[in-house]
């Protein structure tokens, strides 16, 4: 029978890392152990009040979410301060912060008896997240945790086997980032597992991004190798195959996270929104829309194309924002039990749209893109800027 094992440490031993527990218990005690998917009833352990975890941190949820992004630097850094300074002189009340980010490496140095700290992906950029947290709580900020998922070049070059390759390389795209697969309920694990320790630290929400494959896979899908796991003898068509992958991880690790009284988010590129699925990136905006509390579609003006009869969308944040809330609010009313929606908003400044294709992003523009929402019935959203620079004075709730 096999036992379902720490997924981070039975990881770890995978990569040839040596856990803790190992010179205390006879080697031969880890052989055969290994995940069995689904075989834990998670709804008998999420109905017990015994198995509910409680960080010792008590967090408001707000009225409605209005957040910002804020990278592992900025959290362990001077930026910090500034940040929850905005927040407090403004009708923000949340951030988002990175706890794996882009390469894969947490944000912090996990301690010495967490499972997680066997894989040596640990970045000092967050001293001491849970001081950082009960900071927050004395502000009530609601923070939200960033996963980021499959584009995980750290993973990857560990293990090809969970990754795409070409040639006995590992494939990279043109910013020279890896992904690992969808298809690969290892990988689940090991992300489930890393969102599991930022629930335990105190964080409300789990929000995951890059829930997908690579952008343009429906073009390599043929030319790389890679495993298809458990989805092998799949009888569905590639597109819907992609689909099924991506759907059937958030649902399971909302079901994982569920004794951890955690919301659960996912961010998702705001044109699958428009389309029955994202054909390459097996994003089906209803079917993850199903398995959430949250989701962020990324609706930033400056990331569309001509769309919705606007030929220059980051020109118009409002228009492209209100075009996009009638086409989100359709889906979401067909659904059964929706989720709360709260949009990622553009706070930058896209100059590499070129001249005439692109406007300076301040004050007017973000206003525009909320009032937009706000008058399509969402209230809730979250501001990107990479940098983690905010624009000063803005009226969040216009």
């Amino acid at each position: 029978m096999k036992l379902k094992w720490m997924g981070a440490l039975a990881l770890a031993v995978s990569l040839g890392a040596a856990p803790a527990a190992a010179a205390e218990e006879p080697a031969d005690d880890f052989q055969g152990l290994s995940y069995e998917y689904g075989q834990i009833n998670t709804d008998m352990v999420a109905s017990s009040k015994l198995f509910r975890f409680d960080s010792g941190l008590d967090f408001e949820y707000p009225d409605a979410v209005r957040g910002l992004y804020v990278t592992g630097h900025s959290a362990g850094g001077e930026k910090f301060g500034r940040l929850v300074n905005l927040i407090e002189n403004s009708d923000l009340n949340a951030m988002v912060i990175d706890i794996k980010e882009d390469f894969g490496y947490l944000t912090y140095e996990p301690a010495e008896d967490s499972p997680l700290s066997e894989l040596g992906i640990g970045k000092p950029y967050i001293k001491d997240p849970r001081a950082m947290l009960e900071q927050l709580e004395e502000k009530q900020i609601y923070p939200i945790a960033r996963v980021v998922v499959f584009k995980d070049t750290v993973l990857a070059e560990k293990r090809p086997d969970l990754s795409y390759t070409s040639g006995g390389q590992v494939w990279k795209n043109g910013r020279k980032e890896a992904f690992v697969s969808p298809f690969m309920k290892e990988v689940w694990d090991y992300n489930v597992e890393i969102a599991i320790e930022a629930a335990k630290l105190g964080f409300k929400e789990i929000q995951f991004d890059y829930v997908r494959f690579p952008e343009g896979f429906e073009t390599r899908a043929d030319s790389l190798q890679y495993s298809f796991g458990e989805y092998e003898n799949s009888e569905l068509d590639p597109i819907q195959r992609r689909v099924q992958a991506v759907t059937d991880f958030v649902a399971y690790a909302r079901e994982q996270l569920k004794p951890y009284d955690v919301e659960v988010s996912v961010d998702i590129f705001g044109y699958s929104a428009t389309l029955p699925e994202a054909p390459g990136i097996g994003q089906n905006f209803s079917k993850i829309s199903e398995n959430v509390d949250v989701i962020s579609s990324m609706i930033y003006p400056s990331h569309w194309t001509s769309y919705f009869g606007i030929s220059k969308p980051d020109l118009e944040p409002y228009r492209l924002v209100a075009e996009y809330a009638k086409v989100e609010n359709e889906k979401l009313a067909a659904l059964e039990n929706p989720p709360v929606s709260r949009p990622w908003l553009q706070d930058f400044t896209a100059t590499w749209l070129g001249s005439g294709n692109y406007k300076r992003y301040g004050k007017a523009e973000v206003e525009a893109q909320i009032k937009a929402l706000n008058d399509a019935g969402i209230d809730e959203f979250l501001l990107w800027n990479a940098t983690n620079r905010y624009t000063e004075g803005v009226d969040y709730t216009p």
